[in-house]
């Protein structure tokens, strides 16, 4: 399976979107990653649905968008229209996220499914038939620059089993701490999506950082 490197815009300067969304563009990705936080599910808050549809005049790579929220479904439609291409939402967020899932697919977008490093793999079963991502927390969500958690791999590992059991392809994102020394233990535990922030947008030179996750998962 490909894999796709998708930088968190959450680390970037937001005082020049437009311009780092050209650097994006030009280092490469598949992918921009979007966290959008409510400051309830998660102590953080970050942006909305119109921050996304003005920086999708910006850019044609796939929009990520990762709803820390609480009750995602309401904002559906928003995202949908706002132009982003994958909608993420937590198992923990929702109450109905089998219902919830299907809304963001009859809306045109991509469903992912989301757990928070205390979630076990368990909750994901219901919905794995449904879902065109999972990803596996590899921090406690709300804010960039955190430390891996390695115990993670385990759940990459499990969700790999269930896939290749199911007959499934769904595509293994995992976010949180990544750099180029723990990304290639997310790709030999079997994740396919990488998103970074704090270690891409430290470097001016944000290509020549990208290929050295590239490099790592190579290796």
């Amino acid at each position: 399976m490909s894999y796709k490197i998708a930088p968190s815009i959450l680390a970037a300067d937001y005082a020049n979107f437009a311009s780092e969304l050209a650097r994006i563009d030009a280092s490469g990705v598949e992918y921009v990653h979007f966290d959008i936080m409510d400051g309830q599910f998660v102590p953080n808050i970050s942006w909305g649905a119109d921050v996304v549809a003005s920086m999708r005049k910006h850019s044609k790579l796939v929009f990520d968008c990762h709803l820390m929220v609480v009750d995602p479904v309401r904002y559906v439609d928003a995202y949908a229209q706002a132009g982003a291409d994958i909608m993420t939402i937590h198992v923990e967020a929702t109450r109905h996220i089998h219902g919830a899932l299907q809304k963001i697919k009859v809306a045109g977008m991509k469903a992912g499914v989301v757990i928070n490093p205390g979630t076990p793999v368990e909750a994901l079963i219901p919905v794995l038939d449904l879902v065109d991502q999972v990803l596996i927390m590899t921090v406690n969500p709300g804010f960039g620059g955190q430390a891996f958690i390695p115990e993670m791999m385990s759940k990459v590992e499990r969700v790999v089993e269930l896939r290749e059991k199911g007959g499934y392809s769904f595509d293994i994102e995992v976010d949180g701490g990544l750099d180029n020394n723990t990304i290639a233990a997310c790709a030999k535990a079997g994740a396919n999506v990488f998103v970074a922030g704090s270690y891409l947008f430290k470097n001016p030179d944000l290509t020549a950082q990208v290929q050295t996750l590239r490099d790592a998962i190579d290796a």
